[in-house]
């Protein structure tokens, strides 16, 4: 396990997708992350991409990911750039999903504990609106992603089970009517908080996650052919194992803060 925190924040990779999509980003983000708009670059021949796909699976560690790398297999086979991050504080999931797409740090967007007010400030969602671009989030019900993003001209779709979250989200990309769409899985993130991370109840809803993914791509490389598109594996914030065989995250430290994205992106065939 790194006993080190990784050096690129969080915080770019919001100001990394709107390069993505070509348009300018939010007012208060950070640089976008060299490494990730580098590869977008070469993967897209320069073109930007005019679809982007945000699986957004809560709590799945880094030291996760490099201790169970078969669960996540599906996962790694289906992107090609790993893009190792560290969260912000306090490491927790509406604190964590405020940086993701604002590119601020806490003390800027203004979530700076666990509490889920409506973000005010310039966001990834606002400047694709600007920009013209239709957006949606699809979530579960009061989850960090369902409310704090919310009072802006683009559709939520907010349900009460991953499997309804999991069945729109493929619905919308056969639909093929949204140039982003981000959907939210807590499903591990409850069950490591009752069972400990590396349960077998957890390790099971970790591979979920990775099955979800790997159906979620199929369908867009099979769907979206047609246009230059970005896929995101990207979490909010790790984990740790706490007394009582439970889990816990909000720490400073690397358990809590390392995390691993993984982006894939497909030219629109010629």
């Amino acid at each position: 396990m790194n006993d080190k925190l990784n050096e690129l924040s969080l915080d770019s990779v919001c100001g990394a997708l709107a390069y993505a999509m070509g348009i300018e980003p939010p007012a208060q983000a950070a640089a976008p992350a060299p490494a990730l708009t580098a590869y977008i670059d070469q993967a897209l021949a320069g073109r930007k991409a005019d679809r982007i796909f945000m699986y957004n699976p809560d709590a799945i560690a880094q030291w996760v990911y490099e201790k169970y790398p078969a669960l996540l297999e599906r996962v790694t086979a289906r992107t090609e750039l790993p893009l190792a991050l560290c969260s912000v504080m306090p490491s927790v999931t509406p604190v964590c999903f405020g940086t993701m797409y604002t590119g601020a740090q806490p003390e800027v967007h203004g979530i700076r504990r666990y509490e889920k007010p409506v973000i005010k400030i310039d966001c990834l969602f606002d400047a694709l609106l600007r920009a013209g671009k239709k957006a949606a989030i699809v979530a579960q019900t009061d989850c960090s992603m369902s409310m704090i993003y919310l009072e802006r001209a683009m559709d939520y779709f907010i349900y009460d089970t991953i499997e309804e979250v999991n069945a729109k989200a493929v619905e919308l990309i056969l639909a093929d009517e949204y140039d982003f769409i981000a959907v939210y899985n807590g499903n591990y993130d409850a069950t490591m908080h009752r069972y400990g991370p590396e349960s077998i109840e957890s390790l099971s809803q970790l591979h979920a996650n990775a099955d979800a993914f790997a159906l979620f791509s199929t369908l867009i490389r099979t769907h979206w052919q047609q246009h230059d598109t970005l896929v995101g594996f990207a979490m909010d914030h790790g984990c740790h194992e706490i007394d009582g065989n439970l889990g816990s995250h909000g720490l400073d430290m690397p358990e809590d803060l390392n995390i691993l994205h993984r982006y894939m992106a497909y030219p629109a065939a010629k």
